[in-house]
C-alpha cells in the first residue's frame, strides 16, 4: 500500500502524465506484490490500486466518482488485470513452491536410501533406521513398530518416544492387510490411520508394506508432513527391514559355513600336527628299548621330552580357543612386573627356544595390575613365532616396560620380516603365510590366540616391518601402574 501511495504521489507530481502512464506503474505494483505475497495481499492490493487509480487521476479528481463511461472502462479493465496477474503469480508461486517441495522429498528419500545401503550391521539396525527418518526429515518423534508372537516391537527414532495403544496398532494392520487401494490425490495406499499417543499427542499411523503384505506400522507424531511423503518413507522402511533380516540370515548362513570350515581346517591341521610328534614319540621309545649308550639315551629322552611339550601346548591351544569362542575367559589381575611375565613366557616355550639368544629388556621396578596368566600366554605365542620363523644364529630380542597405559611388550627378530599383503590376516585364525606354510609345523592358531587372550582383558597386538631387520609383535595390555615395594 505504501508503495501504492508513493507511486500515485511521484505521477502526481509530474505534468502531462496520461491515465495509460498511470495505469502501468500501478500495475507494475501489483505485479511485484503478487511475486513476493500471498494472493489475499496481491488482490487487496490490487483493489487500493484502483481505488487511487479513480480518485487521483480520473476526473471528477478528488472523489471516487467517475464522470466519462470511458474511464470506467478502464478501471474495470485495470482492476481484472491486476486480479488475474495477482492469481496467475500466485498460481506460479504455489507450483514453484509445491515443486520445491517434491524436490527436497526427492532428495530426502533418497538420503535415506543411501543410509539404509550404508547401513550394514544387524544389531541395532531398526534403531538406526527410525533415528535417520527422524534426522532427514526433522520429524521431533518417530518409531516403528513391528509384531511379533503376539506382541509388538517398537524402535523408537526421535527426540520425543511415542507410545501407541497396542489395540489400536492390531486395528491399523489389520485395516492395512485387506484390499491394498491407491489415492492418487493423496500420493498414498489405504490403510494409513490417525490416532493420538499415550501423552495425548496427535499421532499419524502409516502401514510399512513390502510389496502387498504389510510387515508393520510406521507411527509419526503431528502432521508435519503429507500423507504421499509418509507413505513413500513408510515403503523405503519397509525395504530397510527386510534388507535388515536378509543381511541377519545371511550372516547366520556364513557363521554356520564358516564354522564348517574351522572344523575341516582344524581337523585337517590337527591330523598333520598331531602325527609328527607322535611318530617321533614313538620313534625315541622304540630307540629306548635298545641298549644305547648314555649319551643317545639322554638326546632320546629330550626328544621325547620336547615332542610331549609340544603335544601339550598343541592340546592348550585348542583349549584356549575353544574358551575364546565360549566368552568363558576369566581376568583375574594382580600385581606383576614386566619382567616377571616375559620370564613366565619363556619358561613356557623354553624347549621352541632352545638353540636361541633370547635378549631381554624387562623392567623389574614396576608393578602392573594384569591378568598374569593370560598375558603371558599370550607372550609365548609370540616367542615361539619368533623363534619359529627367525633364521637360527639370531637373537630374539623382547622389551617389556610399564608406563602410564600399562604394560608395552615388543617381540622383534631379524628374520626376512613380513610380507606387507599379509600384514591384515596374520591374527587370523587358521591363517598361514608364505614362510609358515614352508614350515614343517603350525596350526595357523598361535596368534588368533594371542589376540582373543589379550582382547579378553582389554588389550591389544600388532605387527610390523622393521626396517632392514625383520618384523616386530607388540602387545599393549591396559592396567593400573605402581613402584614396586621395597621389601624388609
Amino acid at each position: 500500500m505504501l508503495a501504492v501511495a508513493l507511486t500515485a504521489a511521484l505521477l502526481r507530481s509530474l505534468p502531462g502524465v496520461v491515465p495509460t502512464t498511470v495505469g502501468l506503474a500501478l500495475l507494475l505494483v501489483v505485479l511485484v506484490t503478487a511475486t513476493f505475497a500471498r494472493l489475499s495481499i496481491a488482490i487487496v492490493v490490487a483493489i487500493v490500486a484502483t481505488a487511487a487509480f479513480n480518485f487521483f487521476f480520473f476526473p471528477p479528481i478528488g472523489t471516487l466518482t467517475i464522470a466519462d463511461p470511458q474511464n470506467w472502462v478502464a478501471v474495470v479493465a485495470f482492476l481484472v488485470t491486476a486480479v488475474i496477474a495477482s492469481h496467475l503469480s500466485a498460481t506460479a508461486q504455489a507450483r514453484t513452491r509445491e515443486a520445491v517441495t517434491r524436490r527436497n522429498e526427492v532428495t530426502r528419500l533418497f538420503d535415506l536410501s543411501r543410509d539404509v545401503l550404508l547401513t550394514t550391521e544387524t544389531t541395532g539396525a531398526l534403531d538406526v533406521l527410525a533415528r535417520h527418518i527422524a534426522r532427514r526429515f526433522e520429524l521431533g518423534s518417530v518409531a516403528i513398530y513391528l509384531p511379533s508372537d503376539g506382541a509388538w516391537h517398537v524402535h523408537q527414532g526421535g527426540a520425543t518416544a511415542i507410545t501407541v495403544d497396542e489395540r489400536q496398532l492390531d486395528t491399523t494392520l489389520a485395516t492395512a492387510r485387506g484390499t491394498l487401494e491407491f489415492d492418487a490425490r493423496q500420493r498414498a495406499y489405504g490403510g494409513h490411520a490417525s490416532g493420538v499417543d499415550e501423552a495425548g499427542g496427535p499421532v499419524r499411523l502409516i502401514p510399512l508394506r513390502h510389496g502387498t503384505r504389510a510387515i508393520g506400522i510406521l507411527a509419526v507424531g503431528g502432521d508435519a508432513l503429507e500423507l504421499g511423503t509418509l507413505d513413500a518413507i513408510a515403503g523405503v522402511a519397509a525395504i530397510a527391514i527386510e534388507r535388515a533380516q536378509f543381511l541377519g540370515e545371511r550372516e547366520a548362513a556364513e557363521l554356520v559355513r564358516q564354522k564348517a570350515d574351522l572344523a575341516s581346517t582344524l581337523l585337517a591341521t590337527l591330523s598333520h600336527d598331531l602325527r609328527t610328534p607322535l611318530t617321533a614319540i614313538r620313534v625315541a621309545v622304540e630307540n629306548l628299548r635298545s641298549d644305547l649308550p648314555s649319551d643317545t639315551r639322554r638326546e632320546q629322552v629330550r626328544a621325547a621330552l620336547s615332542e610331549l611339550d609340544r603335544l601339550t601346548r598343541l592340546f592348550q591351544d585348542i583349549l584356549d580357543m575353544a574358551r575364546i569362542d565360549a566368552s568363558a575367559i576369566r581376568i583375574d589381575r594382580q600385581w606383576v612386573t614386566p619382567a616377571d611375565i616375559v620370564d613366565a613366557a619363556a619358561a613356557q616355550v623354553r624347549h621352541q627356544l632352545e638353540g636361541r639368544t633370547l635378549r631381554v629388556s624387562a623392567d623389574a621396578e614396576t608393578e602392573v595390575a594384569i591378568d598374569p596368566m593370560l598375558t603371558s600366554a599370550a607372550l609365548a605365542h609370540l616367542l615361539e613365532n619368533a623363534a619359529q620363523y627367525s633364521p637360527h644364529g639370531h637373537p630374539v630380542t623382547v622389551t617389556a616396560r610399564a608406563d602410564d597405559s600399562g604394560l608395552r611388550v615388543s617381540v622383534e627378530d631379524e628374520g626376512p620380516g613380513l610380507d606387507p599383503g599379509e600384514l591384515e590376516h596374520l591374527f587370523e585364525r587358521f591363517y598361514r603365510g608364505k614362510a609358515a606354510r614352508q614350515a614343517s609345523f603350525g596350526t595357523g592358531m598361535g596368534l588368533a590366540i594371542t589376540r582373543g587372550l589379550l582382547i579378553a582383558e582389554g588389550g591389544q597386538v600388532w605387527a610390523e616391518n622393521v626396517p632392514h631387520r625383520g618384523a616386530r609383535f607388540t602387545i599393549a595390555v591396559p592396567g593400573a601402574v605402581r613402584a614396586v615395594a621395597a621389601m624388609e
